[in-house]
């Protein structure tokens, strides 16, 4: 599949170069600049920088608001209740210790995700130009 090589906006109709879609989803994800792939996103946890130092591509126009939140919750709870199922059906734990692994295993990977996923959230909404990166919705 040959990638597209420029974006018509829908509004005036000037061409613009395409983003990468994928590659700047990655970027976010590795919490790297999503427009030179060199640069930090994360000046804290979750504080994304409001200008790459590499590149000066201007990142506070980011709107992730829930959606990381949700993909964590998503992810993180097919995979403990998954291990919980496995846990308490093969008998390799007591209920009390399954609760607490699982316990442990959901704070622990809600924690490890969070930045990574919004990272992916904001280099997917750099890609597609939403909320003021390039596009046109004011």
């Amino acid at each position: 599949m040959q990638e597209q090589k420029t974006d018509q906006a829908l509004f005036g109709g000037e061409m613009e170069a395409a983003r990468p879609f994928v590659s700047a989803s990655l970027r976010g994800l590795s919490c790297k600049c999503p427009a030179c792939g060199k640069g930090r996103l994360f000046d804290r946890f979750l504080k994304v920088t409001p200008v790459c130092a590499e590149c000066g591509e201007e990142l506070f126009h980011h709107r992730a608001d829930d959606l990381p939140a949700y993909l964590n919750i998503l992810i993180t709870g097919h995979v403990v209740v998954g291990a919980m199922m496995v846990f308490l059906e093969t008998g390799i734990f007591g209920m009390w210790t399954t609760m607490f692994a699982t316990m442990a295993l959901a704070i622990l990977a809600c924690g490890l995700m969070m930045q990574p996923l919004k990272g992916m959230v904001v280099g997917t909404q750099w890609a597609l130009r939403m909320h003021g990166f390039g596009g046109h919705d004011d």
